[in-house]
């Protein structure tokens, strides 16, 4: 049970946050676990929203993205994500469980790919104490400064929602998988 209160539909939620719940629900289908339990203040809600949204409309490709958050939410221990982008890795992005799984060790099956998923793992791990080299072996790979911005915006994007998905133990609405907890 989590933490502090998880609205249980979106009119449960506080007023300020409805209209963005509302925009979740016409997006995903239904507005999870997670999005209600960030609405309880409408400002960080706004703001998670208007992030990852304006990252949706960057050079990345959605699976990039899942990639990404794969790798963090192992990383950072998060059932929640894990679960989550799991469930959109393979039913809106289809990707396939091999691939998944080298997400989630912080690798991909294809070898673009590959270098953002291990340089955003990296600069998790590091806690962004990355090296010329890493950001080399990336732009070599293929990625332009911009690209290299976005990814580690979606590490940044993909933290957040991991420490306030622990931080309040909101319960996982999705297939549940279970995340490595990080060392």
């Amino acid at each position: 049970m989590s933490r502090i209160p998880t609205p249980a539909t979106i009119a449960d939620a506080p007023e300020g946050s409805q209209d963005l719940l509302k925009g979740v629900e016409k997006m995903l289908g239904s507005a999870p676990n997670g999005f209600r339990l960030i609405s309880n203040s409408p400002a960080a809600l706004e703001g998670y929203l208007g992030l990852n949204g304006a990252l949706g409309k960057g050079s990345l490709s959605a699976a990039t993205r899942e990639r990404i958050a794969l790798a963090i939410a192992n990383h950072n221990g998060c059932d929640y994500c894990n679960s989550a982008h799991t469930y959109l890795g393979k039913n809106l992005v289809k990707m396939d469980d091999a691939e998944l799984a080298a997400n989630r060790e912080g690798k991909s099956t294809d070898p673009k790919a590959d270098a953002a998923v291990r340089f955003a793992l990296k600069v998790a791990q590091n806690r962004g104490q990355v090296d010329a080299q890493d950001i080399a072996a990336v732009k070599l790979a293929g990625y332009s400064d911009g690209e290299l911005v976005e990814i580690v915006s979606h590490v940044a994007v993909n933290v957040l929602t991991n420490y306030m998905f622990e931080v309040f133990d909101v319960a996982v609405d999705f297939p549940h998988v279970k995340a490595a907890r990080a060392a």
